[in-house]
């Protein structure tokens, strides 16, 4: 079984409306949306929830009442202020969620052990069946943490399934950025895609991401979305894959009819985008070949 990721290093490049291009063109594929801060894949493959369960990916800590005697300690300790104080009118301290780190330093301290790290839910993953096959994606809770931790999770269990049913191919859509979650969606993938775009920022995040995949050994592709949006910048990101024998396997230009594929909720080869469609279906091919070369 092969794995491709696809990023960007920085949204709004185009990496989904390519990930399901290339998984409604694949046969005998599995695929994982490991974007799980804001999961967009299933807005164009329309996926029917087979099961989902809680995602626990830390510890916070509780506060039992009964036992705090509101000697302030663990206030006086949190570097965060996450702790409100006890005082004549509230005899027991208060933590604040939103402003907890989570270290456990409160419940380390705490003298009367009225403060313990318990796990709790971090936010919730689904399998789910789509006319391009099953699909693994999540929702994270709002601000939490551990997104790496759920992505890790988004790809294993889609690996698992994709064994289990003796598929060829799992397809992953990348987070954006170059942080935690990206490094989790390509960590040990046999081939990286870099969607891109003719700006400053889409240049320099593809720079960032391609020197990601450079540290982990990993080889990479480029394509170049909207590249008609500005030649010199195209341009520029040509002259930076020749010079680091970076392939360069396509260049989709602007059209406002990829809009109007969305919205009908089709990929952009399902719909019928002209020219778009068939860079897209010339960049699949390759993929195809890189990967099974």
């Amino acid at each position: 079984m092969k794995e491709l990721t696809i990023i960007s290093g920085k949204g709004g490049t185009g990496k989904t409306t390519i990930t399901a291009a290339f998984a409604t063109l694949a046969e005998n594929v599995v695929l994982a949306d490991c974007d799980v801060d804001a999961a967009d894949l299933h807005l164009i493959l329309e996926p029917k929830e087979l099961s989902s369960s809680d995602f626990i990916g830390g510890r916070a800590p509780v506060l039992d009442p009964e036992k705090c005697i509101g000697c302030n300690t663990c206030a006086e300790l949190c570097r965060f202020d996450a702790i409100a104080t006890a005082d004549s009118d509230n005899q027991t301290i208060t933590i604040n969620e939103f402003a907890c780190d989570c270290c456990g330093l409160c419940a380390l301290a705490c003298p009367e052990d009225a403060i313990t790290m318990q796990e709790c839910v971090n936010g919730r993953w689904f399998i789910a069946e789509t006319r391009a096959g099953k699909m693994v994606h999540a929702k994270l809770g709002i601000g939490e943490d551990n997104s790496g931790k759920l992505v890790t999770l988004v790809r294993r269990q889609a690996r698992f399934i994709a064994e289990l049913e003796k598929q060829e191919l799992l397809i992953n859509d990348g987070p954006p950025g170059i942080g935690c979650p990206v490094t989790a969606a390509i960590t040990g993938v046999d081939l990286v895609l870099i969607v891109t775009e003719p700006t400053l920022s889409g240049i320099h995040d593809m720079e960032r991401v391609h020197g990601l995949c450079q540290h982990f050994e990993i080889p990479a592709l480029v394509c170049v979305n909207r590249f008609d949006l500005n030649l010199v910048n195209t341009g520029k990101i040509r002259d930076y894959c020749t010079e680091h024998d970076l392939p360069l396997i396509g260049e989709i230009p602007l059209d406002p009819i990829v809009n109007r594929a969305q919205v009908a909720r089709k990929s952009v080869v399902e719909y019928d985008c002209g020219l778009i469609s068939r860079v897209v279906r010339e960049m699949w091919e390759k993929v195809g070949n890189e990967l099974w070369k």
